[in-house]
């Protein structure tokens, strides 16, 4: 049951998250902007907040900072998979 729930959870990323090859060379970036998921994650590891984060870019939202965190974990778990 647990993993239908991470399941379901992992593909609401695809709602925000889109890979252009015409947008910073594929890298998947949220909808309708030309961040990508790499720049949030950096940004989290960076030691910025959320807020910090949508200070910085107002086109963002906490739902897209999210789904970058699940588009990362769900790629994580795919390659453990496929190893």
């Amino acid at each position: 049951m647990l993993n239908l729930i991470e399941d379901e959870k992992m593909e609401k990323y695809s709602q925000y998250i889109t890979i252009n090859t015409n947008i910073r060379f594929g890298k998947p970036c949220i909808i309708g902007t030309r961040i990508t998921v790499y720049d949030i994650l950096s940004w989290l590891a960076a030691g910025q907040t959320e807020d910090e984060i949508i200070a910085d870019f107002p086109e963002l939202e906490k739902t897209h900072i999210r789904a970058s965190l699940q588009y990362a974990a769900d790629r994580e778990r795919r390659l453990k998979q496929a190893s």
